[in-house]
């Protein structure tokens, strides 16, 4: 029995130490794919101006587009508030 471990010991470490390195680049990974799709999301006032393009072409009622600009508005007030307290 002390053969066994005397041979199972090296490869032991050896699948361990890769399992690490395995999961370390995961991680990497997944936090590279989360970090550019948080940098690609538009801005409010990006998405302000969209939606009035698109209403301008007739693509939204006036309604849709009160609604939308109401509740991007709230959101842009809100981006304005954090970021005057942050900086």
């Amino acid at each position: 029995m002390t053969k066994f471990w005397e041979v199972q010991a090296p490869q032991l470490v050896f699948w361990i130490a890769m399992g690490a390195i395995l999961v370390a680049v995961l991680i990497y990974v997944v936090g590279k794919i989360r970090g550019q799709s948080a940098q690609q999301e538009p801005t409010t006032s990006e998405l302000i101006s969209k939606f009035r393009e698109l209403h301008s072409k007739g693509v939204l009622s006036d309604a849709e587009f009160r609604t939308i600009k109401s509740r991007l508005a709230a959101r842009l007030g809100d981006e304005v508030k954090d970021n005057s307290e942050i900086g």
